[in-house]
């Protein structure tokens, strides 16, 4: 991971599916954990789909806060 990473969750909106054009730092956990289940997609967006859902599932989600004040 680099800092990068971070800012592009914030960033970044799900280019498909129930939740498209949500950002991913604002999916919700379950929606998460089910790509953690069946498998992430390929690429820059399964990575950070992963990134999220581990930040998610370990109660990280408040130090992204001041990422979107920078946005």
């Amino acid at each position: 991971m680099n800092p990068e990473d971070l800012q592009r969750l914030v960033t970044l909106a799900m280019p498909y599916g129930k939740y498209k054009g949500r950002l991913i730092a604002d999916l919700p956990g379950n929606y998460l954990n089910w790509f953690a289940r069946d498998g992430f997609p390929s690429g820059e967006l399964g990575r950070l789909l992963q990134l999220m859902q581990e930040i998610d599932h370990n109660g990280l989600s408040p130090l992204l806060e001041p990422l979107r004040k920078k946005s």
